[in-house]
Order: C-alpha cells, then structure tokens, then sequence
C-alpha cells in the first residue's frame, strides 16, 4: 500500500523535481539507507507555524519539519499542528508520506482553487473553505482557499491567500487546553469557525456598499451601474463559498455523531452551522436585491432621459415659434422694400414717374400687402 501510494505521488511530481525518500514507516524523518529524509527546509519560508501538544498544551516548536515529525512520534499521544503558507510541492510530498494523506488530496491543495468541499479518505479529513476579508481601501472582497488536512493525531492547514488568521485561532486554542485537549476535531471547528465568523465584517462591508449604492441611484451618478455589476459578481463569488458550507457540515456533523466525538464539539459545530444558515440568507438576499436596484436605476435614468427629452423638445417649439415670428415680420418688410426697390430703378420709361398720384399710389400699395400679410400670419398664429 505504502508503495503504491508513493508512485502515485511521484506520477504527481514534476520532472526535476526530487521526491523525498520511500515511505519507511517510522516517521521518524531520519536519513535511512533507502535515501533521505523528508524534505528539511531549514529557512521556513512556507511553515508559518509548527507545534506539538501534548494533553491540551503545546511541548515543542518545531523549525523545520523532519523535526516536527521526531517530536510527534516521541511520545504517544501527542498532536502535531502544521500552518503552511503556499508551500513548495516537495513540502506537500513530505507531509503526504509521513501522514498517509491521499494523492488526489495532495493534488488538490497543489493546483488549489477548488469548491469549499469535505472529503474523507480512511481515518484522514480532507476540507476545503473559502475565506473572505473585505478591503476598506477599494472596497472589495478578497477571497482565499484554505485546505485542511486532519488525521488521528495531526492538523496541517495549507493557506492560499491571506485570510484567515490562524495565528489568533492558534492562540485561541492555546489559551484554552480544554477544547484543545479535544484534538484534530476541535481545531478543525475552531478553523472553521473562524472562517465563518469572517464572514460577518465582509457582509458589514458589503451592506455599507449597497447603502451607498442605493444613495448613487437616486442621486443619478453615472458610475453607479457598473459599481452594481461588480458588487454582484462579489456576491455570486461569496454564495459559491458559502453555500456548500451547509452540506459539508452535515456530513461533518454525521461524522462526529458516528465516531463518537464530543458532544460539545457537535454542539459548537451546530452553532456555526446556525451562523452559515444566516450567512446564506444574507448573500441571498444581496443577489436579490442588486437586480432590483439595477431595474430601479434603469428605470430612473430612462425617466432622466425623458426630462431631458421633454425639455429639448419644448425648447425646439419655442425656438420654432421665435421663427415663425422672424420669418412672418421678415415676410412684411420686405413687401415695401420690394415695391420701393421698384421704384427706385432709374428707367426713362415708367408711367408711374409722372403720374400726379403716383407716390400715394405706391405708398397705398405698401400698406395694402403689409396688412394684407400680416391678417394672414395673424391667423395662422404666426404672431
């Protein structure tokens, strides 16, 4: 079994890559004469946080891993909590032979980005959560991914993203050796509680968006639109990380009720199965009502649109009946422009030049033609 397992996770290693030595069963860590050690990074740049505890209290601090796993099996017993940071392959590797973790595990807290799930692999756990912080500055919701594996005796979490943090869940559990005297199922409530109780500042966050939001619309901000399809594409991305949550802690809930754990872990673990309902509902509720403030928006700016019609449209009668005027007075005066401009032509020949009425004839003639203009335009209410 051992050695089939590790061909498979070398079929996972990439090429160059060394794979830690055979499994040998001892856990020791120790060079062997089948090859070496598990892989030693002496610099810690992934192992955030490695301890060994003994009846509820941490009694070691292990640096590298290959200790961690000494102090482990020193004494029976025991608890081994790992904390990794994105860890390299070969660390994955090494946890994997030590602690007997399934290859298609291991292959997921490699590639990541995976649905919040449960999985149980013989006496090993495999969980899957989607933490989430808001961020004040641009006012948007970071989400990261968060393996857990548990075993009989050991914890190793694998973080892909900055929340959450387990450094204050870790104090949590130190300062409380009851519950961690509990084991690998108590700090895995404690993990996921903690994600959940995450949630509620980036819903405190995303209800001040919405607010403000709402605020934008009837203020008539132009933005607003596209504030309120990415606030929904953040609410669709919190429902995928919360939303299987209540599966997985039923099947969770089964798992302690069938190997007999605690019953006050059963009970804290209803609790936050009670805070993942509410979380649920409010997520929900956002996805409801972002379309409908998108409809409201809509609606106001085709009302906006429609002032602004109406106005153009009033400004465009007006400024028709401004020219009706000009173009009716412009029609009057020139009537007698046009007869005097007549008149006023230097012909020898024109019988009008000495007739005695002459003048008064073209003056009538004027008056005529401009009355005769002006009752027209007068009714058609061009003046």
């Amino acid at each position: 079994m051992a050695d089939r397992r590790h061909r498979a996770l070398r079929a996972l290693t990439p090429r160059g890559l060394r794979l830690p030595g055979p499994l040998s069963g001892s856990g020791s860590g120790d060079r062997t004469a089948n090859g070496p050690a598990p892989v030693d990074h002496a610099d810690g740049a992934s192992v955030i946080d490695a301890a060994v505890y003994a009846d509820g209290v941490r009694v070691a601090s292990p640096e590298t891993l290959a200790a961690t796993y000494r102090e482990l099996r020193a004494r029976q017993g025991r608890m081994a909590w790992i904390g990794l940071y994105r860890p390299a392959e070969a660390e994955l590797f090494s946890l994997a032979e030590e602690f007997d973790l399934h290859e298609l595990a291991v292959e997921d807290a490699i590639t990541a980005h995976q649905r919040p799930k449960l999985e149980r692999y013989g006496n090993t756990l495999f969980v899957v959560l989607r933490a989430a912080r808001y961020l004040d500055a641009p006012e948007e919701v970071d989400f990261a991914e968060l393996h857990i594996f548990t075993g009989p005796d050991f914890v190793i979490t694998v973080r892909h993203g900055g929340a959450p943090d387990l450094t204050a869940v870790r104090k949590r559990m130190e300062a409380d050796p009851e519950l961690l005297r509990r084991g690998p199922e108590a700090v895995l409530y404690a993990i996921i509680d903690a994600v959940v109780d995450g949630y509620e500042p980036v819903l405190a966050g995303l209800d001040n968006d919405i607010d403000e939001i709402e605020t934008e619309v009837f203020r008539g901000d132009p933005e607003v639109s596209r504030r309120i399809y990415e606030l929904s594409r953040e609410v669709i991305e919190f429902q995928r990380a919360t939303r299987p949550l209540t599966g997985m802690l039923d099947s969770l809930a089964a798992g302690f009720a069938k190997y007999a754990v605690d019953h006050e872990l059963q009970s804290y673990l209803r609790d936050v199965a009670d805070h993942v309902t509410r979380t649920i509902e409010r997520v929900d509720g956002y996805r409801q009502l972002l379309p409908e403030i998108l409809t409201v928006n809509a609606t106001l700016v085709g009302q906006r649109q429609n002032e602004e019609m109406r106005t153009l449209t009033e400004a465009s009668i007006a400024q028709n009946e401004e020219i009706k005027k000009i173009s009716s007075w412009a029609a009057i005066l020139f009537a007698p422009t046009l007869i005097g401009t007549v008149y006023g032509m230097n012909f020898d020949h024109m019988p009008e030049l000495g007739w005695q009425w002459g003048y008064p004839f073209a003056i009538a003639l004027m008056g005529t033609v401009c009355l005769t203009l002006y009752a027209v335009f007068k009714r058609r209410d061009w003046l």
